[in-house]
């Protein structure tokens, strides 16, 4: 078993950054990730917003290996997530589900208002990987841990990119809101009201 965890901090309020973290597949940093499916989305009776979705993804490997070793280029994660909006926390955590008997990956993204940077979020990701039946495990788990750290830069890039559109959106919204007033304002201009 092998325990890879990191941190960081966006510099963007947690309610920004949690809805980007609902909007990050797809994304043109991680085309791997081809669908998200949500399964189940309930509010709890505390409050909480509890979400399950499986990801679909395509296997980066060559053709080639895909075949020779028979798998399917199509691979399965489950997603649950949970968002306290009153406490400011989502949590989401994920486990892949095809060859989960040989190679298990549990992952946990913790998104909260970084403590001590106003209007900052904290991310906080573990992932544990575990081989199983499999000769040279413990190396194994290495490269999959190692694949894991450098795809979650990506993952952070990705995140920039959606809050960066989310903010270019709110921008065209106003803009719109703005010239629909002022054409509303124009139109009224003259009216009798006796």
């Amino acid at each position: 078993m092998k325990i890879w965890s990191t941190e960081h901090v966006f510099n963007h309020p947690w309610e920004t950054v949690a809805k980007a973290a609902w909007r990050k597949y797809p994304n043109p940093m991680n085309n791997s990730v081809v669908g998200v499916d949500v399964v189940e989305r309930r509010v709890e009776p505390t409050g909480k917003l509890y979400s399950h979705r499986i990801l679909t993804t395509k296997w980066g490997l060559p053709g080639w290996v895909v075949r020779f070793l028979g798998l399917n280029p199509t691979c399965y994660a489950s997603e649950h997530s949970l968002v306290d909006a009153q406490e400011r926390v989502l949590r989401l955590k994920s486990k892949n589900i095809t060859l989960n008997s040989y190679v298990s990956i549990d992952e946990e993204l913790v998104y909260t208002p970084h403590p001590s940077i106003k209007n900052a979020t904290l991310l906080t990701q573990e992932a544990i990987v575990t081989v199983n039946g499999i000769s040279l495990a413990g190396h194994l788990e290495s490269l999959v841990t190692n694949t894991i750290s450098s795809k979650s830069a990506a993952g952070r890039e990705a995140m920039e990119w959606v809050i960066q559109s989310i903010n270019q959106e709110m921008k065209d919204l106003a803009s719109q809101v703005n010239k629909s007033m002022e054409d509303i304002k124009h139109s009224m201009e003259g009216l009798s009201y006796e």
